[in-house]
């Protein structure tokens, strides 16, 4: 039977007892999350495969993330809208949880920042390693007004959102940096991308610099928002055009959420 969930919680998952409520004292190694809006997700089984991905790179095995999955699955609520997040903690023996939030409001637009340091993370093709390095950046970025911080690669160019894939349109053409082990393989993101190609929209992997893409359409991206047109830079950076795409490609993203699986 499904527990009812009101309010934000954490619990950590024991093979023989299930979830169990616990304090979070453990810090975290890996995470994944998904927008879950009255029992609907976008891409449920794309985010397991990932999350199972990366905590294999840590000694769990997929045998031991599949009874997780289905216990998470049935916890999960099936009305309101929120914003779990299954992590991986970090100790002598790493072990699985289960973080449910409400979701915070969404949003179609949104004003970002140059990161004030180059980018810091040492593993960007997991998610969760880098947390710490990364949530002060969107933080000073808040300050500023803005809702995320744009990271630079060593040539000043940009690579993607602190919390957030990068995609841009030059054209007719989307563009988007190369999956080559420097950004997160953004779930959204590959749903966009399959679309593109199943449309015959030509796809470029490139990086620009902020002012290359101050002049352009440019699209944030991530499981919870889905895409957010971005609609300010910050001093010194023209303003961006009205996105004209966001709309279509919004609806696809809609049209991708489906009911949780039963198990």
């Amino acid at each position: 039977m499904q527990t009812e969930i009101h309010a934000s919680s954490f619990s950590v998952w024991h093979p023989c007892a299930g979830l169990v409520a616990e304090e979070n004292a453990e810090s975290l190694v890996v995470a994944d999350s998904w927008l879950l809006a009255d029992g609907k997700v976008r891409a449920y089984e794309m985010h397991w495969a990932r999350f199972t991905r990366a905590v294999g790179e840590f000694g769990v095995e997929p045998g031991a993330v599949r009874p997780f999955r289905a216990e998470v699955t049935e916890t999960l609520p099936r009305t309101g809208t929120w914003f779990p997040r299954v992590e991986l903690l970090a100790g002598t023996q790493p072990r699985l949880a289960l973080r449910v939030r409400p979701a915070p409001p969404l949003r179609e637009r949104a004003s970002v920042r140059v990161a004030d340091v180059p980018d810091p993370r040492t593993r960007p093709d997991l998610k969760g390693p880098d947390f710490p390095l990364l949530e002060p950046l969107r933080r000073r970025a808040q300050e500023q007004g803005a809702d995320e911080a744009v990271l630079l690669d060593e040539h000043g160019r940009a690579v993607e959102g602190a919390f957030s894939s990068l995609l841009w349109w030059q054209e007719d053409v989307l563009c988007t940096p190369a999956e080559d082990g420097r950004i997160l393989p953004g779930v959204t993101r590959r749903l966009l991308l399959d679309r593109a190609e199943r449309l015959g929209v030509t796809v470029r992997h490139t990086r620009a610099t902020p002012a290359e893409l101050a002049g352009r359409e440019v699209w944030i991206t991530s499981a919870l928002h889905g895409i957010r047109a971005v609609t300010d830079w910050g001093p010194g950076l023209s303003v961006p055009p009205a996105p004209t795409r966001v709309d279509e490609w919004r609806a696809h993203l809609t049209d991708r959420l489906a009911p949780l699986p039963r198990h």
